[in-house]
C-alpha cells in the first residue's frame, strides 16, 4: 500500500464545506492530521503546527494549494466531517488489511472518553463501541453510543458493517441480548458472551446448575481447561467447566443458536498478600468448537482492553483530550484508530508503540514507512 493508496481510501469522504470558500483540500487535512496523530499530537494546535514543521515533505505527496491549514481550520473541519461517512471510510479501510481469519476472535467493548463532558451544557463525555481483531491487533470500526441509550443499540450498527464470516465474536454482560446473539449468527459468525446476574432468571438457572455439577465435592464434571498463571506478581488458576445440561434449562430455552455454556472459575493470590479470591463467571456460546478453543478465546476478549483502550488512554492521553463538541470528539477518537492501526504494521520493530510514534515524529522515511507498511532497514 503507497501513500496514494491510503490517500485514495479516504478520498470518498464528502466535503462538508461551501465548494466556493475552501483553500484547503478535505484530503490534505486528514492525511496531516493522521501524520500528525502518529507523531503524537493531541489537540488542532498540535496539528498546525506539525504540518507547518513538516510542510516540505508533505508536499511531496499532498497538493497542498494553500499551504497548512490554521488550528480553527482543522477544529471547524473536524467539526463539520459527517462522523458515519468517516466512519465508513475508515471500516472500509481496515479491510484493505485483509479478511477476517477463519476463528479469529472480534472483541467488541466499549470506552469513554472522559475528557469530552461539557459540564455547563450538561453533557456527559461520549461513549464509543469498538470492535478489535486479536490476531492482526487491528481495529476493525466503531460507533458512537447516543446520550439516552446505551451500547445495545451501537452494537448491532456495528455488526452490520463488520466483515465477521467465520469468527467468535466476544462480548460483555451489556451484549448479552438475543437480537445481538441472533445478528452475529446472521452475520456468519459464533457469539461467545458474558452472562451476569442482570440476566435474572438464566443466571440463576445456570448459577444453580453449575455449583452442583461443576464446583460441590460431588460434581460429575471434570474442568476440560485447567492453567496457572504466575506472571505480573500474581498467582493466578483458571479452571474452565462446560455444562452440557445448561443448554436444556428452560430460561435458555429460546435462547439463539446455544450450543456451550461455559463456566469459568478463576482462583487469585497476589504474591505476599496472603489473600486469595475466587471468582466464577458463566458464558453462552453458538460455537461448537473445541472448549479449549473457546477457554482461549475468552481470555484473548482482554485484549480490547490491554492493546486498544488501555493504548488510548496512556499512549494517546485519549482521556486527557477536551474538546466537547460531539462530532470533533468522535472523529478524533477515530484518527486515533487509524494511528494504531498504522503504527502497529512493524511487526518486526522491537520499539515499543511510543518509541515508533516517536521514531515516526523525528524521521519523515520511518512515517512513510508506517503510512505505506513498507518497513525496510
Amino acid at each position: 500500500m503507497s501513500v496514494r493508496n491510503l490517500v485514495e481510501e479516504f478520498s470518498a469522504l464528502k466535503d462538508p464545506r461551501c465548494g466556493g470558500k475552501v483553500e484547503h483540500r478535505l484530503i490534505d487535512i486528514l492525511v496531516i492530521a493522521v501524520c500528525a496523530v502518529i507523531a503524537g499530537a493531541e489537540s488542532w494546535e498540535d496539528f498546525a503546527l506539525y504540518g507547518r514543521s513538516k510542510q516540505d515533505w508533505l508536499g511531496t505527496f499532498l497538493a497542498l494549494p494553500s499551504g497548512i491549514p490554521s488550528h480553527d481550520t482543522f477544529r471547524r473541519v473536524f467539526m463539520l466531517i459527517d462522523t458515519g461517512r468517516f466512519e465508513a471510510c475508515f471500516e472500509s479501510w481496515a479491510r484493505s488489511f485483509g479478511a477476517t481469519l477463519d476463528r479469529e476472535v472480534v472483541a467488541i467493548d466499549g470506552k469513554t472518553i472522559r475528557g469530552s463532558h461539557d459540564r455547563g451544557r450538561e453533557q456527559a463525555p461520549l461513549h464509543v463501541v469498538s470492535a478489535w481483531a486479536c490476531d492482526r491487533r487491528l481495529v476493525l470500526g466503531q460507533r458512537q453510543v447516543g446520550d439516552k441509550s446505551n451500547e445495545i443499540t451501537a452494537i448491532p450498527e456495528l455488526l452490520d458493517v463488520l466483515d465477521i464470516k467465520g469468527a467468535i465474536v466476544t462480548l460483555d454482560a451489556m451484549g448479552c441480548q438475543r437480537s445481538i446473539a441472533s445478528r452475529i449468527i446472521e452475520r456468519g459468525a459464533d457469539y461467545l458472551v458474558t452472562l451476569k446476574a442482570n440476566q435474572g432468571k438464566k443466571f440463576a438457572a445456570v448459577q444453580e446448575l453449575c455449583s452442583t455439577t461443576c464446583f460441590s465435592r460431588s460434581a460429575t464434571h471434570r474442568p476440560v481447561h485447567d492453567e496457572f498463571d504466575d506472571g505480573h506478581g500474581r498467582l493466578v488458576r483458571r479452571r474452565v467447566f462446560v455444562c452440557p445440561d445448561a443448554t436444556a434449562l428452560e430460561p435458555l430455552r429460546d435462547w439463539p443458536g446455544l450450543k456451550t455454556v461455559l463456566a469459568v472459575e478463576t482462583i487469585r493470590s497476589v504474591n505476599g498478600s496472603g489473600k486469595t479470591e475466587t471468582d466464577i463467571r458463566y458464558f453462552l456460546s453458538s460455537s461448537a468448537d473445541q472448549p479449549e478453543i473457546l477457554a482461549k478465546a475468552i481470555r484473548r476478549h482482554w485484549q480490547i482492553e490491554n492493546s486498544l483502550h488501555w493504548v488510548l488512554d496512556v499512549i494517546f492521553n485519549e482521556d486527557h483530550c477536551r474538546i466537547r463538541d460531539r462530532k470533533a470528539v468522535q472523529n478524533f477518537a477515530l484518527l486515533r484508530k487509524i494511528a494504531i492501526n498504522l503504527v502497529r504494521r512493524h511487526q518486526a520493530s522491537k520499539a515499543s508503540l511510543k518509541g515508533r510514534r516517536k521514531m515516526a515524529a523525528w524521521d519523515n522515511r520511518y512515517m512513510e514507512q508506517v503510512l505505506t507498511g513498507n518497513f525496510h532497514a
